[in-house]
């Protein structure tokens, strides 16, 4: 690709892959001290899809990107940048995104793992834009792709309930620069003063155990509100338009009532946000491409349309992106 050509990246296939087991709020009430009004009246999640024992983060990530492919009409020896989100990698090293290019038969290009939990999918996808702006990539999957349950108390009813399975995959392709289409804009944030309210308490230099997730759910709740609302803020007035101008709002799936204060916070129409918590729960960097994925297979989405998403995970991280379809 010459340097003098200015590119830009649009999103061309969805894909997106869950465990075929469901586990219902009526289900956790079994083990745990809980009830299905407790855990939908706090969060909106009534069920949540959970790995057996032979699924892995890059099996279910293998799957999504897959379909991806496929829908993106490509073969996938196009592809030539692989980046994988996830907080819960099949191993310490090397990279799942390598054992995905493994596993689909990719032997060009090159793959990597981006830490940024919940977040994490919008940064791939900010690093995928860039590689392929700079013509150093053609065709980018991005994958977000987690088994949360593996780092789950499951007798700690306030974490244990919120989170799920799954992946979502996009492919990225490189296009004309002038093209309308394609993401306009993208902008991350982190702040590492917060690490304490959302994070696992082990790890390979730490302790000898990958811990459990250890949550301060009212801290994350204002946090995430503050946040989210102020990227999404930041994404209108650098691209000059104006709430109304979004058509889908498709954000991290982690709890209705968050969705509920950012749309009131930034004047956000509650019919433009694409919901899929209450069936997938929270499954980390893997929400937005699979909400995303569901909004396409549903028809919602159009050619021309404006979808905004954004996203706060542990770190904290936090971040959106703006892209006409």
């Amino acid at each position: 690709m010459s340097e003098n050509i200015f590119f830009k990246s649009k999103i061309i296939g969805v894909g997106s892959y869950l465990p075929e087991r469901i586990v219902t709020n009526d289900d956790l009430s079994k083990n745990i001290d809980t009830d299905d009004k407790w855990i939908s009246d706090r969060t909106g999640i009534k069920e949540r899809r959970i790995a057996d024992d032979s699924e892995t983060t890059s099996s279910l990530g293998i799957e999504a990107a897959r379909k991806a492919i496929n829908n993106a009409g490509i073969s996938k020896d196009d592809i030539d940048l692989i980046i994988l989100a996830t907080a819960t990698p099949d191993n310490t090293f090397p990279a799942t995104a390598t054992s995905i290019q493994a596993g689909l038969g990719i032997k060009n290009g090159y793959a990597y793992d981006v830490q940024a939990v919940c977040s994490g999918f919008v940064f791939a996808l900010e690093i995928a834009d860039n590689s392929l702006r700079l013509g150093k990539s053609k065709n980018a999957l991005v994958i977000g792709s987690e088994t949360f349950s593996r780092i789950l108390d499951w007798k700690d009813r306030s974490t244990c309930v919120l989170f799920g399975d799954g992946a979502g995959a996009v492919v990225l392709q490189s296009t004309d620069g002038n093209s309308s289409r394609g993401i306009l804009s993208n902008h991350l944030h982190s702040d590492g003063n917060y690490k304490d309210m959302l994070y696992v308490d082990g790890g390979p230099s730490t302790s000898n155990n990958v811990g459990f997730l250890r949550m301060d759910g009212s801290g994350v709740f204002k946090h995430a509100v503050k946040n989210i609302s102020g990227s999404i803020l930041e994404a209108l007035e650098q691209n000059n338009i104006t709430i109304d101008d979004i058509d889908w709002f498709i954000p991290h799936q982690a709890n209705s009532r968050i969705l509920d204060a950012v749309a009131k916070k930034v004047g956000l129409e509650r019919e433009k946000i694409i919901v899929t918590v209450d069936k997938h729960a929270n499954t980390s960097a893997a929400s937005i491409p699979l909400a995303l994925n569901e909004a396409v297979e549903l028809g919602k989405i159009s050619e021309g349309n404006i979808i905004l998403l954004a996203a706060m995970g542990g770190g904290f991280t936090w971040g959106s992106s703006l892209i006409r379809w």
